[in-house]
């Protein structure tokens, strides 16, 4: 393993010149980053969104007219802005280009096209800062490098060519330049631009860390590290120091904004510490997540995740008979839809889908699985619920964590409840208006006694 760091910076820590700036401070200061992958600046990322959405030509343009005025503002700050001035406005020349020649609607191809000039145009500003301030750098097109499935919209990298095109084309630079380059987005075999899906600026960093065999993986953004729950919820949630693995990504699977869930797992794979941290208050420290951790508390945080869907299928046949669950899953398998919690009794089954994660497509991939579901069995659809889920230690045998959850929410109507099949979370469903509310009076009992 290298003695490399790769930090990525989020969109807030590279929102203008002066984020910039401060990210910078943190580069500088220590020799042993050397790569450093970047997002969209803030708020461009929603503006290309907007693009490939609508097939109005005019608010087009009015979404352009933001991504320019964002980065023309951080162009104009810098020292010597004709160094980067060509390569800029021929990436908004291209952009403008897909506009006005898009057609009423985009191919998913050239949805994630369009989606990946944030990253490159923050990419080009953000290497001159550093130049600016005495570094050598460097702006790397990541997708020689980042190479992906053809899945456009949520491609899936493909881990062996990474680490062989990142020896080749990246690692080489190491010794002499701090190489910026661009989170979210890869490329195929066919060299057609691809993503990685939303938040997958995260992902790109953990999985160039583990092609490079890099020490550490920093991620930075606007908030002093992981929390003991979302800090909008409660003024008592406080940051977590350290954390395993396993509980962190428990956590960002159920709901934590902080990590991307995938982020982990290239990093559990070669044992590579992650470092969470605020851009804006460096000195504050942050959350160390590691295989190994001094202390493993049966409580360590909550999570709340809204918008999700229970769907509760009923069968007299499945009463001791063979091959009925093989049957459901089997459906929501061909229709590509993934299941989060799962409870059965003796008649029925009841499972839950994340429906804000699906976002637009929830009902399109869904509604024909219910249909054939139906075929067979009947179905019941409940929405507007919330998924809390307790992270902890060996929740699955310590005494007393099912009679603390409930002597806390005597007075809450919990739709389901998941324990026992992991011993580092215990989940349960309540209405989406309870959310708040439960979260708050549950870390109270937990974290506050």
């Amino acid at each position: 393993m290298s003695k490399f760091i790769i930090a990525k910076f989020g969109g807030t820590s590279v929102a203008d010149f002066d984020a910039m700036s401060r990210c910078a401070d943190i580069i500088l200061a220590d020799d042993n980053i050397r790569v450093v992958v970047v997002s969209a600046s803030s708020g461009v990322t929603n503006l290309l969104v907007d693009i490939t959405k609508t097939t109005d030509v005019t608010s087009r343009h009015d979404a352009f007219a933001g991504i320019e005025r964002i980065t023309l503002n951080v162009l104009n700050r810098l020292q010597q802005p004709q160094v980067v001035a060509e390569p800029i406005e021929l990436l908004l020349a291209e952009l403008r280009a897909m506009i006005e020649n898009g057609g009423a609607v985009y191919s998913s191809a050239h949805k994630d096209l369009i989606q990946s000039f944030g990253e490159r145009l923050s990419s080009v500003l953000f290497a001159q800062v550093l130049v600016e301030r005495g570094a050598a750098s460097l702006c790397f097109d990541i997708r020689r490098v980042m190479r992906t499935d053809s899945r456009f919209g949520k491609a899936e990298p493909q881990l062996a060519m990474i680490a062989e095109l990142a020896q080749v084309h990246l690692t080489p630079l190491l010794a002499d330049y701090r190489v910026v380059t661009q989170g979210f987005i890869g490329a195929d075999d066919f060299e057609q631009t691809t993503t990685l899906g939303r938040g997958g600026s995260d992902y790109s960093a953990a999985l160039l860390a583990e092609a490079i065999q890099a020490a550490t993986v920093q991620i930075w953004t606007d908030v002093v590290g992981i929390f003991t729950t979302d800090p909008r919820l409660t003024s008592d949630a406080r940051c977590i120091r350290e954390i395993s693995f396993d509980e962190a990504a428990e956590m960002a699977t159920f709901g934590a904004k902080v990590l991307h869930p995938a982020t982990l797992l290239p990093a559990m794979r070669q044992n590579i510490a992650v470092f969470v941290g605020s851009s804006r208050e460096p000195a504050a420290g942050g959350t160390w997540i590691a295989k190994t951790v001094q202390e493993r508390p049966p409580y360590r945080a909550i999570a709340l995740r809204k918008s999700q869907t229970l769907i509760t299928v009923k069968s007299p046949a499945m009463l001791h008979a063979a091959g009925f669950l093989t049957r459901v899953f089997d459906t929501l398998s061909r229709h590509q839809i993934s299941v989060d919690l799962v409870t059965t009794s003796e008649i029925s089954v009841a499972l839950t889908l994340d429906e804000g994660g699906m976002t637009s497509a929830f009902s399109n991939s869904v509604e024909p699985a219910l249909d054939e579901l139906k075929t067979f069995c009947e179905v019941t659809v409940e929405q507007g619920l919330s998924l809390v889920a307790v992270i902890g230690n060996h929740l699955h045998s310590s005494k007393g964590v099912a009679g603390a959850l409930f002597h806390a929410l005597e007075r809450i109507n919990m739709r389901l409840i998941c324990h026992g099949a992991s011993k580092h979370n215990l989940c349960f469903l309540i209405q989406d208006q309870d959310g708040p509310a439960v979260v708050k009076q549950l870390h109270q009992s937990l974290f506050s006694s």
